[in-house]
């Protein structure tokens, strides 16, 4: 037994209908409207859709909290993931701009209804894995008082950059509100083994996502990361393959589409969710 199609339930994730958005480079706020980007969602049948932090700001000088709410509910997304929290491990001034912007989000997380909260890091800062353990714990701790699961990227860039050590991380931490998020991206470009998904711990497996893409690229891994993502199909990558180690490890959640791709996000709003949603099922299919 493996994913049926007519059950799986798919998240838009906030990059994918990002529309003329700049990650990490510009400005990283969506030019497609809230609304209409809830709208199109639910138009093609994804369940949940994805939120960045920045894009939040942009959102809330519009509309209120109730009122995007009121909107999620009446297009049927179920699942809200908002992201991302960064530095929640370091000291000083990153520990304070972290914690401003963690409370803004745990605020919009209560008010949405969300279901999970990113939170990694982009710029390898190096931390010992004690601090580490440490901080996710006080974070994990924090966030259950505001019912917030927060979920882990592990990618290539981050201050734990491996599987091993993020499961060392989580099991040091102890908190049943945290856990991991495999995005197949990451799990491809790291050269992990299916075998190691599908054999990851129930406990900390808490999300999805996954794209294609090709293994290697004429350019850095950074500018592959943000701007040569492909969609489902379109690239090397073994989606079935993967879909089915989650499977394998008792993953039944919803799963995320996350595509950055610069070509992609000069299109129409309505053929990029289109494109993303149909080109995702059919993964399911095979």
């Amino acid at each position: 037994m493996t994913w049926n199609p007519a059950t799986v339930e798919l998240i838009a994730t906030y990059w994918t209908l990002a529309g003329g958005a700049t990650p990490h480079t510009g400005p990283e706020h969506s030019l497609f409207d809230f609304k209409d980007r809830v709208e199109a969602c639910a138009r093609v049948g994804f369940k949940g859709i994805g939120f960045w932090h920045s894009d939040l700001d942009m959102i809330l000088t519009k509309w209120s909290l109730p009122e995007m709410k009121k909107i999620l509910d009446a297009n049927g997304m179920k699942y809200i993931e908002i992201e991302f929290l960064a530095d929640w491990f370091r000291d000083g001034e990153e520990k304070r701009q972290s914690d401003i912007r963690k409370k803004k989000l745990f605020d919009v997380y209560e008010a949405l209804g969300a279901r999970h909260l990113k939170v990694g890091d982009f710029e390898h800062k190096t931390t010992p894995m004690p601090k580490v353990i440490e901080s996710f714990a006080a974070l994990c701790k924090d966030a259950a008082e505001h019912g917030v699961r927060v979920v882990y990227e592990l990618m290539p860039f981050a201050m734990v950059d491996n599987l091993p050590d993020t499961l060392t991380m989580l099991k040091g931490a102890g908190a049943k509100n945290g856990g991991v998020i495999f995005d197949m991206w990451h799990v491809a470009k790291m050269g992990i083994p299916f075998e190691q998904i599908a054999s990851f711990p129930m406990e900390y497996f808490f999300a999805v996502e996954i794209n294609d893409g090709t293994f290697k690229c004429p350019w850095s891994l950074l500018e592959d990361t943000i701007n040569h993502r492909l969609l489902c199909g379109d690239g090397e990558f073994d989606v079935p393959g993967f879909l089915d180690a989650c499977w394998k490890a008792g993953y039944r959640g919803p799963v995320g589409i996350e595509v950055l791709n610069k070509e992609l996000r000069t299109r129409p709003l309505d053929e990029i969710a289109t494109r993303a949603y149909n080109t995702t099922i059919a993964q399911f299919r095979r």
